[in-house]
């Protein structure tokens, strides 16, 4: 299969667009092309493209910010000469000044196909200055890397933020090009974009169902997100952002696995299958201990479980991340009431409302968690109503049958 940066490299014609337009990319370190270099560099080789600025997101062009809320600056590119702006530093959204650098905008970014991933963010901010500065925006497809599945709560009104850009449920199942395109749709924006199609992705098919294992290298696109496993556990694994519970960071095993110094995983594990086991389905699930180097607990031993979703125990279309971990903490609640579960402290510079809730798009989550009298079934009526309304409204921008 081939990417939309590998088409727009070998087929000449769909580069008409650009054709005495000032050409800015917006990427980071996994926009690479098949043979993995990076795709600044790869148009700068063109002799039909006038390369005039670059973008890169949360994390920064070269990837090398750790944590959240860790800015990137602004600078030169040593070998072009041209501007790299960033748009996770003094500003989220682009600046006039920054409008005026291009013509037409290559968007070329790998992401995970969670709402809560800041990437999509990013590019609505962008279809929005550029329907308001009159700029062309040309999306570049990639995979969406844990395919078609939907789960979760969509985002609900009023709960809009950095890590929210519209009423999606966690897990939305749509490439960055739909996702494009389902923008300018609800937003009824008034921008020319258009979006290069990858060749070949099929998501139902294994074992990649989404990504194309062992034909294509991974790349991380932001620190935390060393392999597709991570990807597939991230739309649950991401909620533990808002918890005490470390989520791995300062481990070898980020968001794929969970733990504290005081959890009691083999209680817990009992627990979750007591409560609704149908929700523990597609994975396996193994006590483990860990320390991390940095951030949650560094330096103390934590007792936890890790997600495997590496065998042939994965099964693509029963394991649901968002309800797993979501069991997780229900589970916690019920095992000890007084735990203090819920991280109080300013996330993505949100600072009067809890993480959980800004992670989830509204309290929902949280109060069924808290709620000792809401039983799984509860959830999964809320959860499975959502779900369905967005599998019907995402049919029309859907470009991969």
């Amino acid at each position: 299969m081939r990417f939309g940066i590998d088409r727009l490299l070998r087929e000449s014609a769909l580069r008409h667009v650009m054709n005495g337009a000032r050409v800015a990319l917006l990427a980071h370190p996994a926009s690479v092309t098949d043979d993995l270099t990076h795709s600044l560099d790869a148009l700068a080789r063109l002799d039909d493209i006038q390369l005039s600025a670059a973008f890169g997101p949360q994390h920064g062009l070269r990837g090398e910010k750790q944590d959240n809320m860790v800015e990137s600056m602004d600078f030169t590119d040593p070998l072009l000469g041209i501007p790299v702006f960033s748009l996770y530093g003094e500003v989220r959204r682009p600046t006039p000044q920054m409008m005026d650098s291009f013509d037409l905008l290559l968007v070329d970014l790998q992401d995970l196909g969670c709402r809560i991933y800041t990437f999509i963010t990013t590019l609505r901010y962008f279809l929005e200055a550029a329907a308001q500065f009159d700029k062309s925006v040309v999306v570049l497809d990639r995979p969406n890397p844990i395919g078609r599945p939907v789960e979760g709560l969509t985002l609900r009104t009023g709960w809009e933020s950095f890590v929210g850009a519209g009423p999606l449920p966690m897990r939305h199942g749509l490439t960055l090009g739909e996702l494009a395109l389902w923008y300018i749709r609800s937003l009824q924006l008034d921008v020319a974009c258009e979006v290069v199609p990858m060749a070949g992705w099929r998501p139902e098919q294994g074992p990649g169902y989404g990504w194309p294992a062992g034909t294509r290298s991974w790349v991380n696109p932001s620190p935390n997100a060393p392999n597709l496993w991570m990807a597939r556990c991230y739309p649950g694994t991401v909620m533990l952002e808002g918890t005490t519970l470390s989520e791995g960071r300062g481990t070898t095993r980020p968001l794929e696995l969970f733990g504290a110094p005081d959890l009691e995983p083999r209680k817990l594990l009992a627990e979750m299958g007591r409560l609704a086991p149908a929700w523990l389905q597609g994975c396996r699930l193994r006590e483990c201990w860990f320390e991390p180097t940095f951030h949650k607990h560094a330096g103390k031993l934590c007792a936890g479980v890790q997600i495997h979703l590496d065998d042939t125990a994965y099964n693509h279309l029963a394991f649901r991340p968002w309800r797993l971990l979501a069991l997780v903490f229900k589970a916690i609640r019920r095992l000890r009431p007084d735990y203090p579960l819920w991280r109080d402290f300013p996330y993505e510079y949100e600072t009067d409302r809890l993480a959980i809730d800004l992670i989830n798009g509204s309290g929902l989550l949280r109060e069924w968690v808290d709620d000792p009298e809401a039983a799984p079934g509860d959830l999964e009526r809320m959860a499975t109503k959502d779900e369905q309304a967005w599998c019907i409204e995402r049919e029309a921008v859907l470009r991969y049958r």
